[in-house]
Parts: structure tokens; sequence; C-alpha cells
């Protein structure tokens, strides 16, 4: 046997080892070759093939039974134009016994010295795969008529779940969130001093309410202090009032917040952002119930349960020297970690249609309809400003919708490639990165009505106080 025998035996070898299917085609169409597995899928022995023209024995009919002509076969194509052709999408060989099975197959001409002398055709049988495909079709189907059902279901349960918890305006049903209104039934009785922790936009001020409004003190007014939303030099009188004369402009005395809440409740909100001499005064009404007010000599004594709330991590700025350490353990007593949106993905259909039936209303359109595909794209983003972001967002869409179906900004909504690579950081990694695209969409203005802070739908002082602790400035961002 000579060496061109020998080569051409063990590529027959290889031809016939080979689990895909494997035809020869001379330039006429006509089979040469044939392996023992396209034998097997097709029911053709080797004699009943060769020599025959492979598209008039198992290619003659389309998958839906309308006759196909060679001249629009991809197969005797190669033969044309001696141009491989792929072809995986609605494709069938049938077989000997007449029946028909899909393939995805490859035709390759066959060039020698210029000259188109044959075609290899090499095939798969993607039954199990077509059949998997399929499966998967009608999984994915039943997966978003699920999530469809739950959907309304979670609605439905909406006015159910605000009357059994009298958390009238805090919507959801995660077992997160369930387990923050078991935490405040449980505290508000009480007059236990709270600590609500929690990032920017988790509904703090709502907790707050509620636990106010489920106490023995609802009668009486709960009064709430944003404590980055006062200026330094205003903050001790708004919260302990002054005597007039005390400083310049100081016409009258005037009442301050702790006292207006006697008999009811205050929430001092971003607690963590008070100075270190603001509290110390703080830690005498908290243990004492006692204070002066600014310019004045007469103790007043006052009777108020105290709610206090930070998104900051009040232990590291304890360790740091940045809040006082017996100031935290008295406010520290009942703490309460609030979930962000992005840990109650079940909660966003009910918080969403809420949004939507206050907005539509307000502004008399007559929106009903929410495709699934808009709450998957608000399910799937990550919300850094939680539930006060998704209003905003909300709200916007609203206003962009011309008809019955809602409208997302698309600009808001990010589930491409950019999105997934966030998922691996930090959040804190997520946060900075958010706040320094929004920054540098507002050339880096901070407040205003077209600040970044409006934009976040936070405080400027607090945004100022984030870009701080996350190591944010122009010159770092734009290196």
């Amino acid at each position: 046997m000579n060496n061109i025998e020998q080569i051409k035996k063990r590529y027959e070898l290889i031809l016939n080892s080979a689990g895909e299917g494997i035809y020869g085609l001379d330039a006429n169409g006509r089979a040469t070759f044939v392996n023992p597995a396209a034998v097997k899928m097709t029911g053709w022995s080797v004699e009943e093939t060769i020599g025959e023209a492979g598209h008039a024995q198992h290619h003659h009919t389309k998958a839906d039974g309308s006759p196909y002509p060679h001249e629009e076969c991809p197969i005797y194509a190669a033969l044309k134009d001696g141009e491989i052709h792929h072809q995986v999408r609605d494709e069938v060989f049938w077989r000997k016994d007449g029946t028909s099975f899909p393939v995805y197959y490859t035709s390759t001409p066959i060039i020698d010295d210029g000259e188109i002398i044959g075609a290899v055709v090499v095939f798969q049988d993607v039954t199990e795969i077509k059949e998997s495909e399929a499966k998967l079709k009608n999984a994915l189907n039943e997966i978003n008529q699920l999530k469809e059902r739950i959907q309304a279901e979670n609605i439905y349960l909406q006015e159910e779940i605000k009357h059994n918890s009298n958390f009238e305006e805090i919507l959801g049903q995660s077992s997160k969130l369930k387990k923050v209104f078991h935490q405040v039934e449980q505290v508000a009785p009480t007059d236990t001093t709270v600590l609500l922790l929690g990032e920017t936009g988790t509904g703090k001020e709502l907790f707050a309410r509620s636990i106010h409004d489920l106490s023995q003190r609802k009668e009486r007014p709960l009064v709430k202090v944003n404590c980055t939303a006062l200026p330094i030099n205003l903050i001790e009188s708004e919260l302990f009032g002054h005597e007039k004369g005390s400083f310049t402009g100081a016409s009258s005395r005037r009442i301050g917040r702790f006292e207006l809440a006697h008999g009811g409740t205050i929430f001092l909100d971003e607690i963590g952002e008070l100075s270190l001499d603001l509290q110390v005064k703080l830690l005498r009404v908290v243990q004492e119930g006692e204070f002066e007010r600014l310019g004045g000599s007469t103790t007043i004594s006052v009777d108020v349960r105290i709610i206090a709330a930070t998104h900051r991590n009040l232990n590291e700025m304890v360790s740091k020297g940045e809040f006082r350490e017996d100031l935290f353990y008295r406010l520290n007593v009942f703490p309460m970690t609030l979930p962000p949106l992005r840990e109650r993905g079940k909660d966003i259909s009910i918080i969403v249609q809420a949004f939507v039936d206050k907005f539509a209303q307000k502004m008399g359109k007559p929106i009903d309809t929410i495709h699934q595909k808009t709450m998957d794209e608000l399910g799937s983003y990550s919300w850094p400003g939680n539930v006060r972001e998704l209003e905003n967002v909300i709200e916007r869409a609203v206003i962009l919708s011309n008809n019955s179906v809602l409208k997302l900004q698309d600009r808001l909504i990010h589930t491409n490639s950019e999105e997934a690579d966030t998922n691996l950081k930090t959040f804190s990694d997520m946060e900075k990165d958010h706040i320094i695209k929004v920054l540098e969409h507002t050339n880096w203005r901070v407040s205003g009505e077209q600040g970044a802070a409006t934009i976040l739908e936070i405080h400027p002082n607090t945004l100022r106080s984030r870009m701080s602790n996350l190591g944010i400035k122009r010159s770092t961002a734009s290196a």
C-alpha cells in the first residue's frame, strides 16, 4: 500500500469514526462517500446512497412539507459559489421510512487547482436540542405567566397587608420587610429609644411614623428634624429653642423642636451628621430629659420619645472619634435595620403600581397597563436611591407616557452588561460610581434645581457628606 492509499485509508477511518453524519458529493451533487453515522441517522445504506443525488434523497422537502427545490439548497450552493454554507435553523433531513429529523449542517466546497470538484456535508441530528429548546421556551412562558400572576396577587394583597399591619404607607410583603413590621409592632407600645439604620431612601421616616402611630403617644405630635437640612449655626436653636437676644437676629423667644414634641415623639433623621458639641447636649436630653434654650438659664424638662435614624455606620464613627460612644449606646437600645429595595425584589411591583396610580391620578392620565418587560427592568435595577429613587423614576415615566401604557425613561434603567459588572462590586463602590456619574452629568453641581442632589433626591448636605465619606473629589474622578 503506497503513501496515498495509506493517507486515504486513515482519513476514511477518521470520517467513519465521527459522530456526525458525513457525505462526500461530486461536482454534480451525487454522493461519493457516506459514513456510518449518516447511515444510522437516515436509514439509507451506503449502497443505496452512493451515486444518488443527496438533495433528492433526503433533502427534498422543507420542514413544513413544501417542496425544496435544489436550486435553493445551501448544500448545492457550495458547489456553485465555492463558499462554506452553514444552515442551522428550520432544516430537516428525510429518512428512508419517510420521517424527518431536524438538523444543523455545514456544506464545504472541495476545490482543486481553482476548480470546484465536490463538497463535504457534515450534519448533526438536533432532535434533543430542539426538544430542549421547546421545553425551555415553555418553561419561560410558564415563569412569565407565574410572575404576572404573582404581580397581580401582590397588588391585590396590598390593601390586606396595609390593613393587617397598620402600616398604611409602607408597601410590600417580602420576608425582610415583614421582619421589620414585626419589630415595629414589638417596640411601638413602649417608650424605648429606637435607632433606624439603613440606606438613603429606605423609608426611615415612614417607619418612624408607624412606630409613633402604634404607640400610646399617637394622639400627641410626631416632630421631625432632619439634621442635614438645617444650617449648622441654627440647628441648636431648632432643637432646643432660643431666648430673645441670644444671637444676632433672635428678636423673640423661640420654642425648639424638643419642646414641641413634649408628650409625643421626636424623629431625629441623619443623627450621624450632628457635631460633637451638639451630641453632648443631645446626650443630656436622652439621659435626663432636660436642656436649656440657647441664651437661657432655665432648665426645661420634657417627656419625649426619641427615634433616631442614619444611613451612616455609627460604630465606625465611634471608633474614629466622630460620634460619642455614650450617646451611641443611649440611642442603640433597639436598633432596626431597614432593607434596601434591591433586597425586596417581590415588593417592587406593589410599590410601582402604587406610585403609578398616585401620579396617574394626580396628572389625570389613564395609565392602567404596565408591561411585564417594564416590571422586569425595574426589578433588575439596583436602586441605589431605593424607594425614593423609584418614586422619582415612576413620576417621570408617568409624565412621558402618552397612552394607557407606562413608558420608562430608558437612561435611568441599566440592565446591560455595565450593570452586571457593578454587581460584582461592593455597594459602596456602586454608590460611589453612581454619584460620580450624576455629578459628571450636572458638571459637578451639587445643589440647586439642576444639581446632583436634586437628581438623587437627597439633601445637598447629605450628598456632600457621602462624597466626603466615599472620597469623591472632582480631580480624583477626572484622573
